[in-house]
């Protein structure tokens, strides 16, 4: 093991960025987190053991990847920045577990690099990252949207973008990210992290959110997964107009297809004054079954 200060402490990292002449990038959402409690505690959020794969994404200077290495099996973190793989080759050479790949993860075959870079894929997969800002919602459906069976997915994200992937019905939060996210997963938010726990700090703070698959099933499913989440994204096109307004361009001009729709709408005791944030996961998916059956959707 190295006798260095750990990674993310805040003077190494400052010395590291002297040294390499590293300076973070806005086009890669770069901020570097240098508070050892936060990145601890985002391994045990993740309850990270010596059984678990661990997939990293960003590890920038390799604060979070040198926590994961100490406590998981093996651990692959993918960068996109070139500039970042020598440093990360040279102060995560202590750790013979980790593997760092130059590859962006919204391009990456996920199910394929488990299998390549793994020694034992069959072992529970996590995955833990930093995600930068600007693509934190496109990363967490390309996750989910894979078909890998994630044991756990723990990210640090924007805090508003937490709130809304954790919403509860009603809430202004509560929109078509959240019923994307509970589709699939269970979501928690762990803990929060201030902004001036990176460097450089960003103008936002941060949270931790925690997935998990869903303990219980769906009972019904959506008759296409993908036209479903289609209609639940039109659904909340006009957040402050009733379900019934969002719903009319189905319908158009014809009033024969606008009262089919009024009638599938009481057949389910939904109110077409009702907004869209008021109605449950369960409830959309009957709704857009019933449409769909009614050649409506």
């Amino acid at each position: 093991m190295s006798s260095n200060p750990e990674i993310g402490s805040l003077n190494r990292t400052r010395a590291i960025m002297k040294e390499y002449g590293i300076h973070a990038k806005k086009g890669f959402g770069q901020n570097f987190l240098t508070d050892l409690n936060v990145l601890k505690n985002i391994v045990k959020a993740a309850a990270i053991t010596k059984e678990d794969n661990v997939i990293e994404i960003g590890p920038g200077l390799g604060a979070l990847t040198e926590q994961l290495a100490q406590a998981a099996g093996q651990v692959v973190a993918l960068e996109i920045d070139t500039d970042l793989l020598p440093v990360l080759g040279e102060v995560l050479s202590p750790y013979d577990n980790v593997k760092v790949l130059n590859q962006d993860v919204l391009k990456a075959d996920l199910p394929a690099l488990i299998q390549e870079q793994f020694a034992d894929p069959s072992r529970p997969i996590k995955v833990v990252a930093n995600l930068p800002y600007y693509i934190t919602s496109p990363i967490l459906m390309g996750l989910l949207e894979s078909p890998v069976a994630w044991s756990a997915i723990c990210v640090m994200m924007q805090k508003e973008v937490a709130q809304r992937l954790t919403a509860q019905p009603g809430t202004k939060e509560y929109g078509s990210l959240t019923l994307a996210i509970e589709y699939r997963m269970q979501a928690r938010i762990a803990f929060g992290v201030s902004r001036h726990a990176f460097v450089p700090a960003p103008n936002v703070d941060s949270a931790i959110v925690v997935l998990t698959p869903r303990t219980e099933p769906l009972i019904v499913k959506p008759f296409d997964e993908r036209r479903f989440f289609g209609f639940v994204k039109s659904c909340f096109a006009h957040r402050r107009k009733s379900l019934w307004n969002n719903l009319k361009p189905l319908a158009g001009k014809d009033t024969a297809k606008q009262a089919a729709v009024q009638d599938v709408l009481a057949e389910l005791s939904i109110s077409p004054q009702i907004r869209p944030e008021k109605l449950t996961l369960e409830q959309f998916i009957a709704l857009a079954n019933q449409l769909h059956v009614q050649k409506l959707l």
